[in-house]
């Protein structure tokens, strides 16, 4: 009995210290991890979000980019992170539903090692072309490679590149050379210099460019038009029945942070993305937000997985 009786003190003292420490968050800055570059999208959309959220909490908000491996560096980063609410992840469809089929190895699993807070939104992926190129549309860009088998190549900077331009080579039936990069910026800024012809491009790197006539948007991976390029096909109203690439991104925590941490989180983060000012910025960039409760996410997150592991083993990807 005096035994039992430690068990269950030492037990109430630690849910009072956790519930203490909650009740106090936050009282240092927060680091959210973004798995791309600077100027990526979620680089980009999360930079919109953590300047209210830093407000709203009282606290600096530092954004941490580390790119590569298909998110699963960042991924890897955060899963093994102290489950305090004081590191939180950007995520994407990239470290949490590509990157464990996409990859041999990855150092954390997207499901056990993560507790959601809330989606964000939605991205828009585009096929773009070099603007100084003839192509003005994705008929005359099939015709050339079907004319010049592996002679073309294009750049991604995520797993929704990846997947799409899979998916482009096996509808189309055409040969193209994939390049890939840490992150989207980079394999554009390699179009503009001429090393690679195409790009699979979110909106928020691509829009500059599309508006000066560097870049060229061809078609969009999702069933519906952007609003900001209404006159840019999507692949389905090609001809792509099947070919659908939503990319998505949501905000996590490693696994073991205190509830009241995550619907603190969720709370103002669900705030922020109904605020019209920030849901107008955020449509400026090609991101259409989209919340959640924490349990709805992790629900998400294991569709998503199950949905894109499929989508990129019919794609005929192999892992690397």
């Amino acid at each position: 009995m005096r035994v039992l009786r430690h068990i269950f003190v030492a037990a109430c003292a630690m849910l009072t210290s956790v519930s203490a420490n909650a009740q106090g968050y936050p009282n240092k800055p927060i680091t959210i991890v973004v798995p791309f570059g600077p100027g990526s999208g979620t680089d980009v959309i999360t930079r919109i979000i953590a300047q209210p959220l830093g407000v709203a909490l009282n606290q600096n908000i530092v954004v941490e980019t580390k790119p590569g491996a298909n998110g699963a560096i960042a991924g890897t980063y955060v899963a093994h992170a102290t489950p305090d609410g004081y590191t939180l992840f950007m995520s994407t469809n990239s470290p949490h539903s590509a990157a464990p089929t996409l990859n041999k190895t990855i150092g954390y699993d997207p499901i056990k090692d993560f507790i959601g807070i809330t989606r964000t939104g939605s991205y828009t992926i585009m096929l773009a072309v070099d603007g100084r190129l003839p192509y003005k549309s994705v008929p005359e860009l099939v015709a050339y490679a079907k004319a010049n088998p592996g002679k073309l190549s294009y750049g991604s900077g995520n797993t929704a590149g990846i997947v799409s331009g899979a998916l482009f080579k096996q509808w189309a039936g055409i040969e193209l050379v994939h390049v890939p990069y840490k992150t989207v910026p980079q394999a554009i800024t390699d179009v503009l210099g001429g090393q690679i012809p195409l790009v699979f491009t979110d909106l928020s790197p691509g829009l500059p460019h599309f508006a000066t006539g560097a870049l060229r948007p061809l078609a969009s991976t999702r069933l519906q038009r952007s609003a900001l390029l209404p006159n840019v096909p999507t692949f389905a109203e090609l001809g792509a029945s099947n070919f659908e690439v939503d990319a998505w991104a949501a905000m996590f925590a490693p696994a073991g942070t205190p509830p009241d941490v995550i619907n603190r989180l969720n709370a103002e983060v669900r705030k922020i993305l109904s605020d019209p000012k920030v849901k107008e910025k955020l449509a400026t960039v090609g991101f259409e937000p989209s919340t959640s409760t924490p349990a709805e996410l992790d629900a998400f997150a294991k569709v998503q997985l199950v949905k894109w592991t499929k989508m990129i083993k019919d794609a005929g990807i192999q892992p690397e």
